[in-house]
């Protein structure tokens, strides 16, 4: 007596989507699509990357000081003047650009040498535990303090940051894909492969690396999102670049001003700014891992 089959709904669920199918591509961006959040976050990130490389066509560069000096916000000043009566408004686009270069920048340099590590450990098991301890140790020390710290010594400027931030993040990203590359190398096409070839560059290059891309995205995403926090946080402590606007060095030289509390939209709007992009970002990553369910496939 034959046992019975499964159910339609199950051999869906359960059937590997083979990395790469336009099809499954296809499907992924359809489900992505009817998810408002994932849309309205995609378009947000798109307009704050705009603006960031048309920063001077939308707004000067901010001067060094002005007449009209913390003034509210009104139609000359759309987002008020600080302190030295400088435009907020020019500020706050000056500043995009920074945050997004610090982001892409740190996120790509984490994500590249996370993404190394973790295949490497991954495919070479007398590695994985080497690299285990060290990703471990990494998570467990205390990030702010020793951000500080060595943006202290080294002094402040944009390299630092982007160093230090993706200094303290790749060990996130080595875990998150270590995790999916070590389900992958134990499938049957993967032993397969190596009847076929004793490279293993080869096998990483064309089976691995492909099998844990849909993972890495969502680690950009979400790597990019703690790189902006992290950025704002040590500029705003006064270790930023002093030559460059950023939303934290605003809200740094609001606090240094004793305006804080006075001028209410010195923090208001660097702030919404920063929560615009970590916001979107975490939820563009949600929306994403969501449409690539294999449950939104079967529709």
């Amino acid at each position: 007596m034959t046992a019975p089959m499964p159910s339609s709904e199950t051999t869906v669920i359960l059937e590997p989507v083979a990395v790469g199918d336009e099809r499954a591509g296809a499907h992924t961006w359809r489900a992505f699509r009817r998810d408002p959040l994932g849309m309205i976050s995609l378009a947000l990130l798109i307009l704050l990357v705009v603006i960031a490389i048309a920063a001077p066509l939308i707004a000067p560069y901010p001067a060094s000081y002005g007449p009209d000096v913390l003034r509210p916000p009104s139609g000359e000043h759309w987002f008020g003047t600080d302190a030295l009566g400088r435009d907020v408004f020019s500020e706050v686009i000056w500043g995009t650009q920074q945050s997004v270069l610090v982001a892409v920048a740190a996120s790509v340099i984490a994500i590249v040498f996370g993404t190394i590590i973790a295949v490497l450990g991954a495919y070479f098991r007398r590695l994985d535990w080497v690299i285990s301890v060290i990703v471990d140790m990494t998570l467990s020390l205390p990030v702010l303090p020793l951000m500080i710290l060595i943006a202290a010594l080294v002094g402040p400027s944009t390299s630092t940051i982007i160093l230090v931030v993706a200094a303290f993040s790749w060990p996130e990203v080595t875990r998150l894909v270590r995790s999916q590359a070590l389900t992958v190398v134990g499938l049957p096409y993967v032993d397969a492969s190596r009847l076929m070839t004793t490279s293993p560059w080869w096998i990483i290059t064309r089976h691995l690396l492909p099998a844990v891309t849909p993972v890495i995205v969502v680690s950009v995403v979400v790597t990019a999102s703690r790189a902006v926090l992290s950025a704002a946080g040590l500029a705003f402590l006064g270790l930023g670049d002093p030559t460059t606007w950023s939303w934290g060095r605003i809200l740094y030289e609001a606090q240094q001003a004793g305006a804080m509390v006075s001028a209410w939209w010195l923090t208001l709007f660097p702030s919404i700014a920063i929560l615009v992009l970590v916001l979107s970002a975490t939820l563009l990553s949600i929306a994403y891992n969501d449409a690539r369910n294999p449950r939104h496939l079967a529709r």
